[in-house]
Parts: C-alpha cells; structure tokens; sequence
C-alpha cells in the first residue's frame, strides 16, 4: 500500500460518491422512523436532488429508514428516505428513495432557486 492507497483511508468516502451538485440550504425537518414511530425534528444545511444532511443531536443507526417533511417558507417536500451515513452528535446524511413527481418539483424549484 503506497502513499497515494485510499482503500484504507480516514476520510470519508461519502463526499466523493456526489453524483449532483449539493447546496448549503437551511430548513427545518421532521423525521420519523416507520417502525417505532419515533420522531426526531432537526435542520438540514445541505440539500441535493438525492438528499440532505440533517444536523441533529440524536443520530439513528445507517440504513434506518424514514419518513422526512421538510418545511421552508415556499412550502413542504415530503418523501421516504435512509440513512446512508452518520456524525456521531452533529448529523447523519439522508438519501431521498423514490420521491413523488410533484415533490420533486418542488425540490427542483428550491434547487434552481439556489443554483441561481
């Protein structure tokens, strides 16, 4: 394993999986896991068209499912998502799984609002 091996490597892997553009976005969300029904309410600073991150004290486990609805002044998106990686007591990322048509559309109306 040489110098330039990023097999092994401490940082992470997530950041450079990005297949879309990711923008600082500040919103709030409530998130609940389907099974237990617990409900978790948080913010998200980051948002792309395959999901956000949301900063939250109390993380649930990768690959837990949940329903989100995330609320801004323009109105709501709501979707099923999971959770792909977590920040031990500062956040976790959450991919968006086969969002609805009119709530992508609201998603692509609040990300051309940001990219312009």
């Amino acid at each position: 394993m040489g110098a330039f091996s990023t097999q092994n490597s401490a940082g992470p892997p997530y950041r450079e999986k990005r297949e879309v553009p990711r923008f600082t976005f500040i919103a709030s969300v409530d998130l609940t896991e389907p099974q237990t029904q617990t409900r978790i309410s948080g913010r998200i600073s980051e948002i792309s068209r395959k999901g956000c991150y949301v900063d939250v004290l109390n993380t649930l486990p990768t690959g837990t499912p949940l329903q989100l609805l995330i609320s801004r002044d323009q109105g709501t998106f709501a979707t099923r998502g999971r959770v792909i990686y977590v920040q031990d007591g500062m956040g976790m990322g959450v991919a968006f799984e086969a969002p609805a048509e009119e709530q992508l559309r609201i998603l692509d109306s609040w990300l051309a609002e940001l990219s312009a």
